[in-house]
């Protein structure tokens, strides 16, 4: 047998083990909802020791794969969104959902193939996914469950002491106009995907930072801080573009089909989108989210896509990539009666008397 099999099945052994149960096909825990099952995160070898390669990573710690939710889950709200100007949002919080070796956009069909991937949202996905499979397969690990299957990834985090990768808090996703006006927003067109961020950054990026957040402070950079103290949040902010050619739902390179907007005198916001790129979607920011559990370990994480030098800081590689699984009548709620409307939704608000949960 090939030594990239005899790891594969090595791996595919240790997952299937007690710790990961939920995800192989073993309990499924408890608690009022079922989740309906979901195909669990396809095995992959895992990448070379450190160095020009990557951190190492140890499989073995790598967290269980959580179930989602398997229905819609949207219910009254009494809450009201509040009124802006010029600009309108939407915002989310998705939990963990999986880790694998696998990028359905950057290496379709070739699972094992990628830097670790840590996964929320849809939960099935793999690097087989596809437009109609994320829209129609798969639990999710935001609220609303299958009403947004939409699939939200970045490079793992890894403590590189012992190759662990780390498991995050959450993931907070914006929908917004800002900073383009709100009446231009359109909605999400089906199988859009994108990538924004440098993999192979290797030094300090555009639209990306890192933050180190306690209870009444807050840092920002553009590499994970060295020094963030135990008990706080270590986030990473990736800005993707929202700004649309119209024509395609990927591109070669899975960024030149969208653009970041440009300024526009005669817009009300003094921005608009670009000639090449005219058609005007939300504006997604999304913020992962970690806690730092002791003093100095921030010192040694790095991402999993950070292939450079160690002596330099790690998070340059930062990036992210998304795929929409949003159902189509769900997201034209937040887009319509939110963005196109200049009013803050805040947290999974739909504007009309319901809310995502």
């Amino acid at each position: 047998m090939p030594q990239g099999q005899v790891r594969q099945w090595t791996w595919l052994a240790v997952m299937c083990g007690a710790a990961l149960a939920v995800s192989c096909g073993g309990g499924g825990g408890s608690g009022v909802e079922t989740p309906a099952p979901s195909p669990a995160p396809s095995p992959a070898p895992a990448p070379p020791t450190s160095g020009t390669a990557g951190p190492f990573v140890d499989v073995t710690k790598i967290p269980a794969a959580q179930p989602g939710f398997g229905t819609m889950r949207i219910a009254p709200s009494a809450d009201r969104p509040g009124q802006n100007e010029h600009t309108g949002q939407f915002r989310t919080v998705c939990t963990f959902s999986h880790m694998n070796f696998d990028d359905p956009i950057v290496s379709p069909g070739r699972p094992g193939a990628s830097h670790l991937h840590t996964f929320f949202g849809n939960t099935g996905i793999t690097s087989e996914s596809t437009q109609q499979s994320i829209e129609t397969t798969g639990n999710s690990t935001c609220p609303g469950g299958i009403a947004n299957r939409t699939g939200y990834w970045v490079p793992s985090l890894i403590d590189t002491l012992d190759g662990r990768p780390i498991a995050p808090l959450s993931i907070l996703v914006y929908y917004k106009s800002d900073p383009l006006p709100g009446v231009r927003v359109q909605p999400i067109p089906r199988g859009l995907r994108m990538v924004a961020g440098n993999a192979d950054a290797s030094s300090p990026p555009e639209r990306i930072d890192w933050g180190c957040l306690s209870d009444t402070t807050e840092t920002r950079g553009k590499a994970i801080p060295a020094v963030c103290a135990a008990g706080n949040t270590l986030e990473m902010t990736v800005e993707f573009p929202p700004c649309w050619d119209g024509v395609n739902l990927d591109a070669p390179d899975h960024k030149s089909h969208m653009a970041y907007p440009v300024s526009e005198p005669a817009s009300p916001t003094g921005m608009g989108c670009p000639a090449s790129h005219p058609v005007q979607l939300p504006s997604i920011v999304e913020k992962v989210r970690y806690r730092v559990t002791a003093n100095g370990v921030t010192a040694r994480w790095r991402l999993s896509s950070d292939r450079y030098a160690t002596t330099l800081p790690g998070g340059y590689s930062a990036h992210a990539d998304w795929f929409n699984g949003w159902d189509d009548a769900t997201q034209r709620k937040w887009i319509t009666r939110c963005l196109q409307a200049n009013r803050d939704c805040h947290g999974d608000l739909l504007g009309d008397g319901t809310t995502l949960f």
